[in-house]
């Protein structure tokens, strides 16, 4: 990219000596160049927002390759820092370009840096189950997995009460290298727990 410009400026720079030495109006020339540059830096006023957004990230390095982070509604796993765009690889594998002008300019949460991740699941039961019964037994299920970590402690609290059930929001911390793992799991160790203790459980969602 730098090459380019640079080679745009020397071309530039020859023409308005060889129409200096030839007596054309310089002048004019450059009037005509100015306006053509402001045409194209208008149109390319989202590029090159995005082409500054990517400059700060290099420099500033809020994230590397590698680094799970949050920006723009999306988490992921950064697979690539482009000039132009950030890729993230999100924990069910889709693939997430995010325009480098919006992360720069938006808030940028570096999971990878924290140390840990905070899944949140819920999960709505029979409004008629036992709730302390029902917290216990996730709860153990949580501190019995190897995967969950100690310290952020994690929970199990209710958040919501409705007409027929009752919603409680499970709240596990892994490591965010065990992330996407852990997603895919949790959900069989929940359901497992329910199904075996009889807990009329309505479904279990993200």
């Amino acid at each position: 990219f730098i090459r380019s410009l640079v080679s745009i400026g020397l071309k530039l720079i020859i023409v308005l000596t060889v129409a200096g030495m030839i007596g054309l109006p310089t002048t004019s020339l450059l009037a005509v160049f100015g306006a053509a540059g402001l045409a194209v830096g208008l149109a390319l006023q989202g590029s090159l927002a995005n082409f500054a957004g990517g400059v700060l990230i290099l420099i500033f390095k809020p994230f590397k390759v590698g680094d799970v982070i949050a920006s723009q509604g999306e988490t992921g796993e950064v697979k690539e820092i482009q000039i132009f765009n950030t890729i993230l690889i999100t924990t069910d594998y889709k693939t997430v370009i995010l325009a480098n002008g919006a992360v720069s300019n938006g808030t940028i949460v570096n999971v990878t840096r924290l140390g840990s991740v905070r899944l949140n699941l819920k999960v709505v039961i029979d409004f008629s189950e036992d709730i302390d019964k029902v917290q216990t037994l996730l709860m153990d299920m949580l501190l019995a997995d190897p995967q969950v970590l100690k310290h952020p402690a994690p929970a199990v609290i209710v958040t919501e009460y409705a007409d027929s059930n009752i919603v409680l929001s499970i709240r596990p911390n892994v490591l965010p290298s065990d992330v996407s793992a852990m997603q895919t799991s949790i959900f069989k160790k929940i359901k497992k727990v329910l199904v075996e203790n009889c807990i009329k459980s309505v479904h279990i969602k993200k």
